[in-house]
């Protein structure tokens, strides 16, 4: 189905682009002024969600059934009462960070990720959201999960397989990438392969750094991620990861990725200087893009400032449909591809910074 919107996930809302017979061009702003942390679309209707940080408020969840025209706040999931991130800290939702739907086959389910690291679950399309206890009772939290970027850990992506809609991975920073085969019921660890060069113990079995968590609609054994320590691939559904780090070039930190639909082989990624200075390569933009499944990786500059740019990608803030390559940036720009990144067109240059980049269908 062809994607003919942009929604912008700002600091200061939710922008949205339309793609007419003249264009990609600005159409509408929602969320004026506060802070919007994730867009989300449900492929299977035309449901738009928008998940706010709202500075006073705290977090906030909105949805559309008509395309923004129309918004309609529902409550945010709780932290059950008295439920504690770490002994005396209590458990209260901090961010919403990570938001998919549970399959096809399951009509108004819903999955929803936060810091401090607990996974919700919907059955009644976000009327009320249930804590998944099994994967917040996971031995390894409490003693092996801390912040990256924030106080507290936090769930950056969900999947769910299309074949196999019990069958769900969720990347956590830091934590690593846990797998559940029976809808959330019980979750393993799968970080078998990962580079953690943060802690103690590189090789470690908990702990690890996920930036961002795919997996290719059409091939869902592979998945991706970019990894704090990297970028990694997996070719037999997380039991093994491997790392396709250029090793003389810049694909290598930062903290998006996207991977083709129907092209496991194929990922893009947009590096950064890593870990405190966290700003663009030289000063210059690039995105690279891999053919070969991380074999080899080429770099797209055409179009994209190459002098005088500090510019990084947050997590969400890349996505893929088709030929079209999107992205923003923490300065407020936004560029788009029509050639799978090869070259690019600046939508705008004077946004808030960018916290998410998704398209949607009409």
């Amino acid at each position: 189905m062809q994607k003919n919107y942009l929604l912008i996930g700002t600091r200061k809302g939710l922008v949205v682009y339309k793609n007419t017979t003249n264009g990609w061009s600005f159409q509408s702003l929602h969320f004026k002024g506060i802070p919007v942390s994730l867009s989300y679309v449900d492929d299977r209707t035309t449901t738009w969600w928008a998940c706010l940080d709202h500075g006073h408020w705290g977090v906030k969840l909105h949805r559309s059934t008509d395309l923004g025209q129309n918004w309609e706040e529902i409550a945010a999931p709780k932290y059950p009462e008295g439920e504690e991130i770490k002994e005396g800290i209590p458990a209260s939702t901090k961010y919403l960070w990570a938001m998919t739907h549970a399959g096809n086959d399951k009509p108004g389910q819903l999955w929803l990720g936060t810091i401090p690291g607990g996974l919700f679950f919907s059955n009644d399309n976000g009327d009320s959201f249930d804590h998944n206890r099994s994967l917040w009772d996971q031995p390894s939290r409490k003693e092996h999960w801390f912040g990256g970027g924030f106080d507290h850990p936090g769930i950056d992506s969900i999947i769910v397989d299309p074949r196999d809609s019990d069958h769900i991975f969720v990347g956590i920073s830091c934590g690593g990438v846990f797998e559940s085969t029976d809808a959330g019921k019980s979750w393993q660890v799968r970080n078998k392969g990962l580079i953690a060069s943060f802690l103690p113990d590189p090789h470690a079995e908990f702990g690890h750094d996920p930036h961002m968590l795919v997996a290719c609609r059409s091939n869902p054994d592979y998945l991706w991620q970019q990894n704090h320590c990297g970028i990694f691939k997996s070719e037999d559904g997380a039991k093994t990861w491997h790392d396709v780090s250029q090793k003389d070039g810049p694909a290598n930190f930062g903290f998006a990725i996207s991977v083709n639909d129907e092209n496991p082989e194929q990922a893009w990624v947009i590096p950064a200087v890593s870990d405190e200075i966290r700003v663009a390569i030289n000063e210059s933009l690039v995105v690279c893009r891999t053919d070969d499944g991380g074999k080899s990786w080429n770099e797209f500059r055409t179009g994209l400032p190459q002098q005088n740019c500090f510019d990084i990608v947050y997590r969400h803030g890349l996505d893929t449909a088709e030929n079209y390559v999107a992205f923003g940036t923490t300065t407020g720009n936004l560029f788009l591809s029509d050639d799978f990144g090869e070259s690019w067109n600046c939508l705008n240059n004077f946004l808030p910074m960018v916290h998410s980049v998704t398209f949607a269908h009409s």
